[in-house]
């Protein structure tokens, strides 16, 4: 018998939460909170830059591997040094059981931001398997959220990207591998986030990203972000050099020392 990974374990759990949710919060009032929602920026164009990598900080607490990462945890706060240190847009990792994350952390920025069309953009970051959970992403303020291709099947896949786009949100479709990303772009992924940490082993290696970004198609190019495992300029130039558009970022800012300076480091290096 196969072993069940970390990735198995949290899906089963998320199916579980879902239906939780969803017999507190019927979908139709999701969708009608949606369309009340506040007006959707745009994730993708706030990370294309001509001449240099931009940073996608991230609101996180916690990870399975490490436990807590920062005692002291204010999701605001946190948004708000990420926004004033230089950040494109801004990560919030809502799943609770495993991460310790909360959607209401992304409404609270959310909120914080209103009056500020130019804020950075919010990506929901959690394990996507229903279209309750877009529903929800977008009646919480969402601009995009993630889809990982290794928790979802083709149909599956293609259905929660279609309904996020019909929301008028972005999808970052994240991959693992060169099959995944078959997979992402045969469903009409525009954003590929590759992840530097295998979700079934939790091993982390930078490898990942230069793999993939080489089988990247010359035309039509998607945009590229490079996820986890990068802590220095050095590794954010290692990602840079194989064609990284950007790179998401957590616990290598929620650990440091200075989260501002951390932030204006990875994103001034990004700019050079």
């Amino acid at each position: 018998m196969a072993s069940t990974s970390i990735l198995d374990t949290i899906i089963a759990h998320k199916r579980y939460e879902v239906a939780q949710r969803r017999a507190a919060r019927p979908a139709a009032a999701l969708i009608r909170a949606a369309a009340a929602a506040p007006p959707i920026r745009d994730f993708a164009a706030a990370l294309r830059h001509p001449t240099h990598t931009t940073l996608i900080a991230e609101v996180k607490k916690a990870s399975p591997s490490r436990g807590v990462l920062i005692e002291q945890f204010d999701p605001l706060a946190l948004a708000q040094i990420y926004a004033a240190n230089g950040a494109a847009a801004i990560s919030v990792l809502t799943d609770e059981r495993f991460f310790q994350g909360s959607l209401d952390y992304l409404m609270q920025i959310r909120g914080e931001q209103a009056g500020r069309p130019a804020a950075p953009p919010l990506l929901r970051k959690d394990f996507l398997i229903d279209p309750y959970q877009v529903y929800e992403a977008r009646a919480a303020g969402a601009d995009a959220l993630l889809l990982i291709v290794a928790a979802l099947d083709d149909a599956s896949l293609n259905s929660l990207l279609r309904l996020t786009e019909d929301f008028g949100m972005q999808a970052l479709g994240e991959v693992h591998d060169t099959h995944e990303l078959e997979r992402a772009l045969a469903a009409g992924a525009t954003i590929i986030g590759v992840n530097n940490r295998n979700l079934h082993t939790f091993v982390t290696t930078l490898e990942t990203t230069e793999l993939i970004a080489a089988q990247l198609p010359a035309t039509n190019r998607p945009l590229l972000i490079s996820e986890s495992g990068i802590h220095s300029p050095a590794d954010l130039a290692r990602v840079r050099a194989c064609g990284a558009d950007a790179v998401l970022v957590g616990e290598s800012l929620v650990t440091s020392g200075d989260i501002g300076v951390q932030v204006r480091l990875l994103a001034g290096e990004a700019g050079q």
